[in-house]
């Protein structure tokens, strides 16, 4: 497919260089969506159907086979020889059941080592002799080492997953999936979906995948182009607003306040206040005659346009013609039949633009947003009523700052200039984003998520337990609200494939301090995972874990409080331990990875040494957010975790 594609003579079949440049840049793209995965099958089941799909199901009709993979391939001919995963006629693969076969005589799943088939494994699902079993392969696939950055889970997906992942374009949802439920995974793969499904209107809307940092984009982002999906981009909430240089930062107290949604309406009013009331009238000269528009006209204009509440840039652009139009009126009323060049003439008059200047000034939503962090009387006056003054006080900047260049931005402040600029001019919406590690937004975060949706739809992926913000989201009910989304369907996964039964067990000791209410992952792993609490009295100790563990074949992370990193990189270097950081992709010699708790959310080791579990905690501004730390910290092993600490444990471990 990928020769055919090379082999293709555009030379003749374009009107101009334009055209030639754009289709031989499409051609490119597709020889990139086809390239060769190693170690990557391009087919993983088998489904033997007892009828043809859509063909009458009477007595002797002819069944039909097909092989189900990450990408359609066809053979010379253009005939079929393997179906994507993503259509209609593969998604009884991953719902039939002995219960509900769904017509299919046979399921069949392949083995892989090394991208060779070495297994394979049948269920004849519509034979009532034969009995339900757990699926070896699936055990296998799903517990297989992880080495390198995140991959597809399309040979795995679960009846519940996938009924997520299938869901339809139009409406949103919000995925509440505890450690080891695959949530990111089937983020991921909706939004593949999403793309087979509704191709050309998602590439003229675009997509976009937002997750919590850069390592864990850069471990995320081949999953996608392995399911030959390359045009979605990836980025943070801080890439999202970057409108200014972030080098400041603020306090727990501080950011909470910026980060309330209370904030949008002190910048709505902040923003709404340079409008002022017209006293004077225009007078428009055109050859000898002069046209006067009242000041209670002009005043009638700019209420009107103020109860419109529509974006203040717009409503800026709109005035000038409502004059031009005032100024028509009368015109047409004195005889003359003036025409629409006229009234654009009068709109760009110079003084129907000096009146608008005075009345409805332009805005530049930084310098805004610095004079209400740096003015205390201006902050007063739109915060009346809204924010206390001791909240005031909090975010008030205590040196003034000259410009918005000179200024130590923070990242809440960025946020706020993001909603002050969309107040101004409309934020561009997109087809779909995708929000994962969303528990840890804050309402104005939401609501700039939410601007980049507003015509489209969203997938919210997260865990209220590993919230690990002073301002983490309390209910998804409150965060759908500030993303704008109320209506979305919340769907809850509680299956574990990921955290071996063990971990998961003792993590899920700590839900009762950090989430109330929230369902325990109950782990669906037979293999209940390598697990160890040892006390150590030095970091040569953790450093021994770690040697050991690398004995093991797979990934291993030391995960341990920010702290506490300089000193253990000293340790692993001393013990001529090679190791990398979050995000670096590991290889055959160089498989471990230290990893600052604050940056362990998303990522997931075969091992882990989880080092000092106290002083995770006491890293954080509060008990309960220092508990939803460890809590992340404790679930990102796949087949095994050594707890090591010299201090004693958190007692809401015993």
């Amino acid at each position: 497919m990928r020769e055919d594609v090379e082999n293709l003579d555009i030379s003749d079949v374009t009107a101009n260089w334009v055209n030639a440049a754009v289709l031989q840049h499409q051609i490119d793209e597709r020889i990139k969506a086809l390239a060769d995965l190693s170690h990557t099958p391009l087919f993983f089941g088998r489904l033997d159907y007892l009828h043809a799909p859509g063909a009458d199901k009477a007595e002797g009709a002819e069944g039909e086979r097909f092989y189900i993979g990450r990408r359609h391939v066809h053979d010379a001919e253009g005939d079929p020889m393997v179906i994507d995963w993503r259509a209609p006629v593969s998604q009884p693969f991953y719902r039939a059941s002995k219960k509900d076969p769904m017509d299919v005589g046979l399921r069949r799943r392949f083995g892989y080592t090394g991208g060779d088939l070495t297994a394979y494994e049948d269920e004849h699902l519509s034979d009532p002799a034969e009995a339900a079993t757990t699926s070896k392969l699936l055990q296998q696939e799903i517990e297989r080492p992880r080495v390198g950055p995140m991959r597809d889970i399309v040979a795995t997906i679960q009846p519940e997953q996938d009924e997520i992942v299938r869901s339809g374009l139009s409406g949103s949802v919000c995925v509440q999936g505890g450690p080891g439920t695959g949530k990111t995974a089937v983020g991921l793969h909706r939004v593949a979906y999403l793309l087979y499904a509704h191709r050309e209107r998602l590439a003229r809307t675009g997509t976009l995948v937002i997750g919590p940092n850069k390592s864990f984009l850069h471990y995320i982002e081949q999953v996608l182009p392995a399911l030959g999906e390359l045009e979605v981009k990836q980025a943070t909430v801080d890439d999202l607003v970057a409108q200014v240089e972030v080098r400041g930062s603020d306090d727990a107290a501080a950011a909470v306040i910026k980060g309330d949604a209370r904030m949008a309406e002190v910048l709505r009013r902040a923003v709404r206040s340079h409008v002022t009331v017209p006293t004077e009238p225009v007078v428009v000269v055109r050859g000898s005659r002069r046209w006067r528009v009242a000041a209670y006209e002009l005043e009638d204009l700019v209420r009107e346009l103020l109860d419109r509440d529509i974006r203040y840039g717009a409503a800026r652009e709109a005035l000038p013609q409502r004059i031009a139009h005032a100024v028509l009126v009368q015109m047409e009323r004195s005889g003359e039949a003036p025409d629409d060049r006229v009234q654009d003439a009068v709109a760009h008059n110079t003084a129907v633009k000096a009146a608008v200047k005075a009345i409805w000034p332009a805005v530049d939503p930084a310098k805004l947003v610095l004079r209400l962090l740096s003015d205390a009387d201006f902050l007063a006056v739109h915060a009346a009523g809204i924010l206390g003054e001791d909240e005031q006080k909090e975010i008030l900047w205590q040196k003034p700052v000259r410009s918005v260049k000179s200024a130590k931005w923070s990242a809440a402040d960025a946020v706020l200039i993001d909603e002050a600029t969309d107040l101004v001019q409309r934020t561009h919406s997109l087809g779909h984003v995708v929000l994962d590690e969303a528990q840890d937004l804050s309402p104005m975060q939401y609501r700039a998520v939410g601007r980049r949706c507003t015509t489209g739809s969203a997938t919210v992926l997260g865990d209220l337990a590993q919230g690990t913000t002073p301002w983490a989201t309390r209910s998804w009910d409150e965060a759908l609200r500030h993303l704008g989304k109320a209506e979305a369907v919340v769907e809850e996964l509680t299956a574990g494939f990921r955290v071996p039964t063990d971990v998961i067990a003792y993590a899920s000791r700590l839900l009762p301090h950090i989430a109330p209410g929230l369902t325990p992952v109950a782990s669906v792993r037979e293999n209940p995972g390598f697990f160890e609490v040892r006390p150590s009295a030095a970091d040569s100790e953790v450093v021994g874990a770690c040697a050991e563990l690398l004995r093991n074949e797979g990934s291993i992370g030391l995960i341990a409080a920010d702290a506490r990193i300089p000193v253990l990189a000293e340790a692993l270097t001393t013990a001529g331990l090679t190791y990398l950081g979050p995000g670096e992709e590991t290889t055959a010699e160089t498989r471990l990875t230290l990893v600052p708790a604050s940056l362990a959310k998303g990522l997931e080791y075969d091992y882990v040494v989880l080092d000092e579990p106290q002083a995770v905690v006491d890293g954080e501004p509060d008990e309960r957010t220092g508990l939803r730390r460890l809590y992340v910290a404790l679930t990102r092993a796949v087949s095994g975790l050594i707890v090591t600490h010299a201090a004693p444990l958190p007692p809401q471990l015993a």
